[in-house]
């Protein structure tokens, strides 16, 4: 409760801001977003001293291509309104080229490089006016561990820092805090300065991490950092010492953390934070003639190993232009800080509005816009307490349907068992093919190799068939399998995929051996098995033939019914082992490795964390007697070797910064989720009936060049007749607002997150808003027909009170020319900025469940007993 008084305080003060300035100007549908990117650019300096006739001699370092100092410039493509978790694009040029690069970038795994570019998140901003304790310095910029900001009990030929003459640098021998942190407590005795017995003298310095609430925390060792950092933090590095290219140019999709993720760093919207990127040129130094020192030799060196040359051993770089001194003085002075904004935080409509919730039930895909949307209506008493809870579209159609709530949130029809039901188009958006894959750091005889993310995956039907079918054994467990024994492992390792995605990996993994997906209906699962449906390669893999390489369908699948909203697990083998972790623990082992979840937003995560969801883990616990044996999830994958695929909605991919896969269409012809792919998707689209929703062909799909076969559109769905007159007029002022306003791209209250297409008035979209204006039209005016049904029969079952909005990922939506999204033909719709859904059930919402059961039920006093079958989510 002591943490949300200070939001609870912000936000009242974002209720009065709001009651005096409004929500802003109205914006036409499909108007092009504010930029919220960022450029900058700074020379950056590196100087050393050499001394000659009892003076000192200046040797600048600069760019020996033009003989000129470095001009690096920055960019980052999103920096307002973020959310815990999102991932910005942050690049450079003009930066020395990089040596000695790692294979993993991230936290203290990257300190072993050669003017790399380190990029951090602070606390704080960049500007002499701000009041003190608003700006950055090092002490507020977070690293993962004390390594890679102090330097404890470290020799003087290393001690390169106390010979930077850059004013403001610390040159004793014991640095960085004062009082320092040693004496009486007992504090910090690994960093006490000099050896009693040797006589030898060390030199430390601490750059100390100051928490949001006024903490110091020394970082001497790993026991006095931050509860985040260390050995079990709750998420990965984000910090990064980031790789030059020989051109020049760099860049990574940069990870931010609110304080919901990172609570001592303290990011929040009421909090000032920056991005700050520091090209590391190398710590300037000035050592007297007449008292040189070891340090001497190694602080004006410059690199040690060629430019582009990798050092994937792990092996000694040269000291002075390592990112381990991002803290000097010298290095300090050369970074470019990027200042971003964070968005409300996901209860800001709990805390500021105190009227019970309007909750409308259904599709995920929807999350990363109504995440934004929601405060546009909660933060105005002239709208009603909009609330998205997620969960299955057939769960949310149901309920709807049964007088449980006003409407649903749907991407296809839905049996309305004879209830008038009109379906609202209310955002273009859609699935993907999420995957991290990096390539590989050596090829076969062992020679490194560049590294990096693969970036451009192409992905048939029948390879998804395959996956979904559980047709790769795996690993060793799975060979002997009845009819796959000649199967290859895992994706990585089937000929088709080479073929297609040439030069990656070919270690087997069991995650690269399953598509991370959904264990409940949904009709992102109904369209991605359509999408098979339609492919002649696929079906007949699915029927029992072979494909060209011998690659057989697992025999528990063969010939199973597509499309399907609900994807099965039909397998039953259960190997042999004489492993006693298997012994005690049978199971069905492909099950094990492809262990669906309830939530597109735990793929999302898991492929942000690089963590697969596949449980074939096993320890023994020998605290236990005789020792016991569990099974469990696998560990992360590290960096430099992941290979992951899941089903992702765009909107998260935009805010993550997932990469989607390229989709087969026409033979040979691989369309991508962008503007384009989505516009000749949504020109593709018709609908049979007035009021209904617009069905994708996905025949006529496979014919077209440009088309994405994942794009769909998100539906209100509510009903025409006997719907309360109160709540139809929240249904069609919600359909109205999210018409118009709501289709303005953007990553602020009330607009389009990215991963959306806005609907316009022009192009292929304009069909979709003149449904919805009939659909609103319809709600509204509630004309029943004499003969309707009054009450549906639902099945048994139970309702659960759903998904609250919660940080979900957003990329700002591709600017479109005014009237026609569709103009920026090719923009990448998921690699916009990003809006997180984070977990935030509503209180308010679980309260009302029980009023909103007993509306359902009221209809079946009428007819016989109904209860609502609802899947409930883990």
């Amino acid at each position: 409760m002591a943490r949300r008084m200070p939001q609870l305080v912000a936000a009242l003060a974002v209720l009065c801001a709001s009651a005096v300035v409004g929500l802003g100007p109205m914006t036409s549908a499909g108007a092009a977003p504010e930029d919220e990117s960022f450029t900058a650019t700074k020379i950056v300096k590196r100087t050393t001293w050499r001394a000659s006739s009892g003076s000192f001699v200046a040797n600048e370092w600069t760019d020996p291509a033009t003989g000129k100092p470095y001009e690096v410039t920055v960019k980052a493509d999103q920096t307002r309104n973020l959310r815990g978790r999102q991932r910005i694009g942050i690049s450079w040029s003009g930066a020395a080229p990089s040596a000695a690069r790692a294979g993993n970038p991230y936290g203290e795994n990257g300190l072993d490089q050669e003017l790399p570019v380190v990029v951090l998140q602070c606390r704080g901003i960049d500007d002499p006016s701000a009041p003190q304790a608003q700006r950055l310095s090092p002490e507020t910029c977070w690293t993962s561990t004390h390594y890679q900001r102090s330097q404890v009990k470290v020799a003087p030929d290393r001690a390169i820092w106390t010979k930077d003459p850059t004013p403001g640098a610390d040159l004793g021998l014991q640095t960085g805090m004062s009082p320092y942190p040693t004496g009486a407590k007992g504090d910090c005795e690994s960093a006490v300065n000099g050896d009693a017995a040797s006589g030898f003298t060390y030199a430390t310095h601490l750059t100390p991490f100051r928490a949001a609430n006024g903490t110091v925390y020394s970082a001497c060792d790993g026991a006095h950092m931050p509860p985040e950092a260390g050995a079990g933090a709750a998420y990965p590095p984000a910090e990064v010492a980031a790789y030059t290219g020989l051109d020049g140019t760099g860049q990574v999709k940069f990870e931010v953390r609110s304080d919901v993720e990172n609570e001592s760093l303290g990011c929040n919207h009421e909090t000032a934070c920056s991005v700050v990127v520091i090209p590391i040129m190398g710590t300037s130094c000035k050592i007297p003639a007449v008292t040189p020192d070891l340090a001497d030799a190694g602080c004006k060196r410059g690199r040690s190993r060629p430019e582009g040359s990798t050092n994937f051993d792990k092996l000694g770089v040269e000291f002075a232009v390592s990112p381990s001194l991002w803290w000097t003085p010298s290095n300090w002075n050369n970074r470019i800080s990027v200042p971003i904004t964070f968005g409300l935080p996901p209860d800001t409509c709990d805390i500021l509005d105190s009227r019970p919730p309007t909750g409308f039930y259904g599709s995920e895909l929807l999350a990363q816009t109504s995440l934004q949307w929601s405060p546009a209506y909660c933060l105005r008493k002239d709208r009603f307490k909009f609330q998205h809870n997620q969960m299955s579209d057939a769960a949310g159609f149901t309920l709807m349907r049964n007088g449980g709530a006003p409407a649903a949130v749907v991407s296809s029809e839905h049996d309305a068992a004879g209830v008038p039901v009109g379906y609202a188009p209310t955002a273009v958006t859609g699935f993907g093919i999420g995957y991290v894959i990096d390539k590989p750091l050596r090829d076969d005889n062992g020679d490194p190799l560049e590294g990096g993310e693969f970036d451009d995956l192409r992905i048939n039907a029948r390879l998804i068939a395959k996956l979904l079918t559980q047709s790769y054994p795996g690993s060793s467990l799975g060979t002997g399998h009845p009819g796959m024994s000649e199967n290859p492992w895992s994706l990585n390792l089937d000929p088709e995929f080479i073929a297609l995605n040439p030069g990656l990996t070919r270690t087997t993994s069991e995650a690269a051996a399953t598509l991370l997906s959904l264990s409940e209906a949904s009709d992102v699962i109904d369209q991605l098995t359509d999408y098979i449906a339609h492919d002649k390669d696929a079906m007949d893999f699915i029927g029992g033939k072979a494909d060209p390489w011998g690659m057989k369908v697992n025999p528990s699948y063969r010939d199973v019914e597509v499309p399907t909203p609900e994807w099965r697990l039909l397998d039953t083998y259960v190997p042999e082992s004489e492993d006693p972790c298997r012994k005690a623990n049978p199971g069905v082992y492909l099950s094990l490795v492809a262990a669906p979840v309830t939530r597109i937003a735990s793929i999302s995560q898991a492929l942000v964390d690089a963590w697969p969801n596949v449980q074939t883990r096993c320890d023994q616990d020998i605290t236990t007697s005789p020792a016991t044996y569990k099974q469990g999830r696998v560990a992360r994958q590290n960096y430099g070797s992941r290979f992951m695929l899941g089903v992702v909605s765009l909107g998260d991919a935009a805010r993550y910064g997932i990469r989607t896969a390229r989709l087969e269409t026409k033979p040979d012809t691989y369309v991508g989720a962008t503007v384009q792919g989505l516009s000749s998707a949504v020109a593709l689209m018709k609908q049979d009936a007035k009021l209904g929703p617009f069905a994708l062909d996905q025949a006529a799909v496979k014919r077209s060049a440009t088309a994405y076969p994942g794009t769909m559109v998100v539906y209100t769905a509510a009903r025409t007749c006997k719907l309360p007159a109160a709540e139809a007029r929240k249904v069609e002022q919600f359909i109205r607002i999210s018409t118009t306003e709501g289709q303005r791209a953007g990553s602020g209250n009330g607009e389009l997150a990215a991963g959306f297409l806005p609907m316009s008035a022009r192009g292929a979209t304009a069909p979709l808003l003149d449904a919805a204006n009939a659909t609103a039209q319809a709600v509204a005016s509630q004309k029943c027909a004499a003969a309707t049904p009054t009450a549906p029969e639902a099945a048994p079952g139970t309702v659960p009170a759903g998904n609250a909005p919660q940080e979900a990922p957003v990329a700002a939506a591709p600017a479109a020319a005014a009237g026609d999204p569709a103009a920026a033909a090719g923009a990448p719709i998921t690699n916009a900025p990003i809006v997180k859904t984070a977990s935030a059930h509503s209180p308010v919402g679980v309260l009302l469940l029980p009023g909103l059961l007993l509306l359902g039920l009221v209809g079946a006093l009428f007819g016989a007993v109904a209860q609502i079958v609802l899947a409930v989510r883990r």
